[in-house]
């Protein structure tokens, strides 16, 4: 082909004259060579041996192929019929072509095999594209690229924090990119299994690195601690207040006909409440985590066995009872200190069994939310705990039923009726608190149980103390010990 497209180009060489060719792959197998040669003769495609078909033959010579045992084949037919035969006879030969593309012969006169390197690009409408990447020569091992070494792939490479997934039933070039799981990162886009990240790190946004976790609890920082900071501040204050008035007004009638001791002791135990909130904001501690349940629950039990005492001794002293009877034989026993001790002792021997077998301790939870680490309290014995705060729901179901019974007796100052209406919020507030506390996490958990604190001790405080206060500061006329007077009714207290 090269020597045809020199002389067609050349004006000196066979002026005029035009060459021609044609190919035809022998595909080194001598009987397809004989049929080739055969329709060259006749120049029809259904070769027809002896017979010309075209009376006017422009067929001048044929040109062998490469291997001696095909061309032998063709030219026992060729010379029958006087056409030259040109055979690759060439040894030791180099020579450059128009395209620049260089061809030689070896020493024993044959061309070395070569195979193009293609790239078939097929489009999703069908069309197919034909990209001549290079050749590869196996005689010298040479691999000769035009350009870029294109990638065969069904799917665009994955971006940073993805793996492949394997389609099935396809190729392995085909796959899907699969954004790698929380706490898993991707940096590479050929990785098929995502790398964990290690316990105390998780997974940025993107997922291609891994960044430390956040600590996460509740501290005076956040808003919600602030707020229940100020809030415990606040009703320490107006707790402190109150006994103030009352300790003013200790001799006033108001302050006397109630229990004068036990009020105090009352309003110490609520004052101790709020202030046991604040153990449970900021970083747990061995020392918080080990102290502020107990705290928390034997100052309840302080607070509501004062008021279940208050109530006994207002039922004692209006009810003729065998009972109120007994316990007046004892003589000077204040009733009231010894079931505020009796109830008290039995939270206290509960949280030393629980401290002593099972005490709450610090942990970190890194599986309860998503890229932070909860700095809480474990409670050691959830048992011990869920027995402490059950045995403050007894007390206060027990004050709110004798509160209840006592609400109608005959006594001006009698607050029986406060105190149950205060343990019908306390007992509210809590009844609500245990679902609620065992549906949030985290610093949300602290959060709950420090409102529910504050919330039944305030109400504590202002169903029992706000009408004291109202009558000493307000209504100082109604503080007299002629109020004290009532009209007893026997039928009534003695049936």
């Amino acid at each position: 082909m090269y020597a045809i497209e020199e002389i067609n180009n050349s004006t000196e060489l066979l002026p005029n004259i035009t060459l021609g060719y044609r190919i035809y792959d022998a595909c080194t197998s001598e009987v397809i060579a004989l049929m080739s040669t055969f329709s060259l003769l006749s120049e029809e495609e259904t070769p027809a041996p002896n017979y010309i078909c075209q009376p006017d033959q422009k067929l001048v010579a044929f040109v062998g192929h490469l291997l001696s045992s095909v061309t032998y084949t063709s030219a026992e037919i060729t010379q029958l019929y006087g056409y030259p035969q040109l055979n690759y006879y060439l040894k030791n030969i180099r020579m450059k072509m128009a395209s620049k593309e260089e061809i030689f012969f070896t020493k024993d006169g044959n061309i070395p095999g070569k195979f193009d390197i293609l790239n078939w690009v097929i489009y999703g409408n069908g069309t197919i594209k034909k990209i001549h990447v290079g050749r590869f020569f196996p005689t010298t091992d040479d691999l000769v690229i035009h350009e870029k070494i294109p990638t065969s792939f069904c799917t665009q490479k994955c971006s940073s924090g993805q793996r492949r997934a394997h389609q099935t039933g396809r190729p392995p070039c085909c796959f899907d990119c699969v954004p790698c799981s929380e706490g898993e990162i991707s940096n590479s886009s050929e990785l098929e299994i995502c790398v964990k990240c290690p316990d105390d790190h998780w997974s940025n946004p993107t997922r291609n690195r891994c960044i430390k976790r956040i600590i996460d609890f509740l501290s005076y920082e956040d808003l919600l601690g602030y707020i229940l900071s100020a809030c415990a501040s606040l009703f320490i204050a107006n707790t402190a207040m109150v006994l103030l008035v009352l300790l003013k007004h200790r001799r006033t009638p108001i302050v006397r006909a109630n229990n004068q001791k036990i009020s105090y002791i009352l309003l110490m135990a609520l004052l101790m409440s709020f202030l046991c909130t604040f153990m449970f904001i900021g970083r747990p501690t061995g020392v918080t985590c080990l102290l502020r349940q107990a705290l928390f629950v034997c100052v309840f039990s302080v607070a509501i066995s004062s008021i279940l005492g208050k109530t006994m001794t207002v039922l004692f002293a209006f009810k003729s009872t065998e009972t109120a009877n007994r316990f007046r034989k004892w003589g000077k026993m204040n009733i009231s200190m010894v079931i505020v001790f009796l109830c008290s002792f039995v939270e206290f021997v509960i949280c030393v069994i629980w401290l002593t077998t099972s005490p709450p301790y610090v942990e970190s939870d890194i599986k309860a939310i998503p890229g932070k680490i909860i700095l809480q309290c474990n409670e050691g014995s959830v048992i011990s705990f869920y027995l402490a705060v059950s045995y403050i729901g007894v007390l206060s179901l027990i004050s709110f039923a004798v509160a209840f019974i006592a609400r109608k007796l005959p006594d001006r100052f009698n607050e029986a009726q406060h105190i149950t209406f205060s343990m019908l919020v306390f007992c509210s507030v809590w009844a609500s608190f245990i679902p609620t506390y065992l549906s949030t996490k985290g610093k949300h958990m602290v959060a709950v149980e420090i409102f529910a604190i504050q919330a039944s001790a305030a109400g504590m405080l202002m169903c029992i103390f706000t009408p004291k206060c109202y009558i000493i500061l307000l209504k100082p006329e109604l503080n007299v010990k002629a109020n004290l007077t009532f009209k007893r009714n026997p039928k009534r207290i003695n049936k």
